[in-house]
């Protein structure tokens, strides 16, 4: 296909030869032999000029797609063995934006060549987004159950009760559970990891975890709280700056925070991208909790 393309954008089965270091007796052999291949003729002479048959007109067409196609997949196959290319692609829950930042400026600056992709939604999306591999690395707070993916533990992220400051739950010594859900509860969407979590924290104590108010981010959460809406479940990480500024206090609810920890999956029947390899070497020796 490379041999004919060249003839026929070049009309010239000699100045073909000189483009890809050929002889001319080497390319008109493999023209000829695609021409027996096809059972048509592909090209044709007009006094000295060679011109491409209809049928010779069509084929290359299809054949620029092919060599186009070839070397996207060259492309394609070098991130497999250099950082000097590749898309390194990432699915994480929304809390995780919080501090992932960093190690990917670390990455960054050791790989710049490498392309960033970053998707971030709730658990369910992320998780579907690994199995369909759309992604090559998830970050959540909850692994599957099943043996589907590799799962490393690397941080702890603790859920807290957050009210405004002046709510008379913040200056309690200690909130009890059964008074914390006769509160207005600002949730978490369905699919949201947190939103599990919270779930089965109360679910396991005989309780109900009912919410007025569902939001689909934890940035709403902090705005509705903060706003007087109701109280939230949220993840500490993500309100620190409103903890200083004094917009969010923690209140002192008994068995409270719930304790959890973050994971890097992947696919445990796919090998990773050489890009995904090296991001997740540097993620883990920087993050990862002792084992």
């Amino acid at each position: 296909m490379i041999i004919f393309e060249a003839v026929g954008r070049l009309n010239s089965i000699s100045r073909a030869a000189a483009e890809l270091n050929l002889t001319q007796p080497a390319v008109s052999m493999q023209v000829k032999q695609l021409e027996e291949q096809v059972g048509l003729p592909l090209i044709d002479h007009v006094g000295k000029k060679l011109v491409l048959t209809e049928a010779g007109d069509e084929l290359i067409g299809h054949a620029r797609d092919v060599i186009a196609r070839l070397a996207d997949l060259k492309s394609a196959m070098r991130q497999h063995v250099s950082l000097e290319c590749g898309i390194l692609r990432i699915a994480l829950v929304s809390t995780v934006s919080f501090f992932l930042p960093r190690f990917v400026s670390a990455y960054v600056k050791r790989h710049p060549s490498v392309r960033i992709s970053l998707q971030v939604d709730n658990r369910d999306a992320v998780l579907a987004a690994l199995m369909d591999k759309r992604t090559d690395i998830a970050i959540t707070g909850r692994p599957p159950e099943d043996a589907s993916c590799v799962a490393h533990r690397f941080m702890d992220n603790p859920l807290v009760a957050i009210a405004r400051p002046d709510h008379r739950f913040a200056g309690m010594e200690r909130v009890s559970l059964d008074l914390l859900c006769e509160e207005t509860l600002i949730a978490r969407e369905q699919g949201s990891d947190t939103r599990a979590a919270a779930e089965r924290f109360f679910a396991e104590r005989g309780l109900e975890y009912r919410s007025n108010c569902e939001v689909n981010t934890n940035e709403a959460v902090k705005q509705a709280v903060a706003a007087g809406l109701g109280l939230g479940i949220a993840p500490l990480q993500t309100i620190e700056l409103e903890l200083e500024t004094r917009r969010l206090a923690v209140l002192p609810v008994e068995e409270f925070p719930i304790l959890r920890h973050w994971y890097l999956l992947h696919r445990a029947d796919k090998r990773l991208p050489l890009a995904a390899r090296a991001f997740c070497e540097l993620f883990l020796d920087q993050a990862a909790l002792p084992e």
